[in-house]
């Protein structure tokens, strides 16, 4: 499996969801974000980050609460926010901000 950094430094933009199994809205965004993927496919990657699994990546990039998504594009954060956002939220965030 490639490392984080290979990955965020992707010239396509990466959406990285940080979450934790024991979340309910980090539950609910799972199928939102594969609704993002569905529709921007090859545009975009997607990847998940389990807190509890991966917690020096959660406290290196101050992951305080989940869910939290962050997008990544040639490894510079060009995004952040906490909290379940809808579909047509997220790509347009992704379509301004790319």
């Amino acid at each position: 499996m490639s490392s984080f950094i290979d990955i965020i430094n992707s010239p396509k933009p990466v959406l990285v969801d940080f979450f934790a199994t024991w979340c309910g809205p980090c539950q609910m965004l799972a199928p939102i974000l594969k609704e993002v993927k569905d529709e921007l496919g090859e545009n975009i990657s997607i990847i998940k980050i389990d807190v509890d699994k991966n917690q020096p990546l959660a406290a290196q990039y101050q992951v305080r609460g989940v869910p939290t998504m962050m997008l990544f594009q040639n490894g510079k954060q060009l995004w952040r926010q906490s909290g379940v956002l809808s579909k047509q939220e997220i790509i347009k965030i992704i379509q301004n901000n790319s």
